[in-house]
């Protein structure tokens, strides 16, 4: 019953990844590929037609899906367009502008942004890009509800046993630089109902790596953020490779941000880094009992 339930779900993620990249779709347009799309299994080949813009995403954002599989990573963390879905510090909105069309007609998406009046000028800019982006345009995101993250001050990020699943993505490493990692776990365990699951997309540390190399580099083992969810109360329900990188060493001068899409050493070593890619990355599930 599962698998049948994790296929239809992929193909609505799937459907909805395409109707999204359509220009000019109208609402029977985007019906009539669901119903096609229902009848197939749903790859990432079901992709390849996608139109180079989109309006709810851009060429830029679209470029991205081959590191980031956001079908194949939805699809393992069982997100249904009737979910609550509370998205940590969702930056610029790269899955924002995926997950609040797939749920603005049945369900609701809570972004838990960096704080409007936050003292830091990047927060600032990126979270009235964000406002300007999503909260506009209620045709196309539906009603994001905002709310702010800024650990130790602000941490409230929904009300309790709300979300069925709280996902962050490429952040832990974010958090560990003032040591507030544990409070956003045990967060991410408050909001959730019981049975609900945080999904969790890190860059990825060998396992010999320090505390000091994580924060350093932005590559986080995976056993350290297994533990920081165990702590929290989670149970660890599974695991993928659908964002891993073979090619990543995970040995940069300036870290993950070496690579693409940042690219922090310029034209140093740029052609090496563009043929590695995005860098490779855990993808972990775990639920609350």
């Amino acid at each position: 019953m599962k698998t049948v339930l994790l296929s239809k779900t992929a193909t609505i993620i799937t459907a909805a990844l395409l109707a999204a990249c359509s220009p000019e779709a109208t609402e029977t347009e985007e019906a009539d590929k669901a119903k096609v799309l229902a009848k197939q299994t749903a790859t990432s080949a079901d992709t390849d037609a996608k139109p180079k813009v989109a309006p709810t995403r851009s060429a830029a954002e679209l470029a991205r899906d081959q590191y980031r599989h956001p079908a194949e990573t939805l699809m393992f963390f069982e997100v249904e367009p009737s979910h609550t879905v509370v998205e940590l510090w969702p930056g610029g909105g790269w899955y924002t502008a995926i997950l609040a069309p797939y749920l603005k007609q049945n369900g609701q998406l809570i972004a838990a942004h960096f704080p409007a009046d936050s003292e830091i000028s990047f927060f600032q800019k990126s979270r009235a890009a964000f406002n300007k982006r999503f909260l506009l345009q209620p045709e196309l995101y539906g009603n994001i509800y905002v709310t702010e993250l800024a650990p130790p001050q602000k941490l409230t990020i929904a009300q309790a046993g709300e979300a069925d699943r709280v996902l962050t993505f490429r952040n832990v490493h974010n958090w560990m630089r003032n040591r507030q990692e544990q409070a956003v776990f045990d967060e991410a365990y408050r909001v959730l109902k019981q049975g609900g699951i945080l999904g969790v997309v890190e860059h990825r540390a060998p396992d010999s790596f320090s505390r000091e190399e994580m924060v350093e580099t932005g590559y986080v083992t995976e056993s350290y953020v297994t533990q920081l969810a165990i702590n929290a109360g989670f149970v660890p329900d599974g695991h993928s490779e659908i964002n891993a990188n073979p090619k990543d060493t995970r040995n940069h001068a300036h870290g993950v941000w070496s690579l693409p899409p940042t690219l922090r050493g310029g034209d140093i070593n740029r052609a090496e880094f563009l043929a590695i890619g995005e860098s490779d990355r855990m993808t972990l599930k775990f639920r609350k009992p």
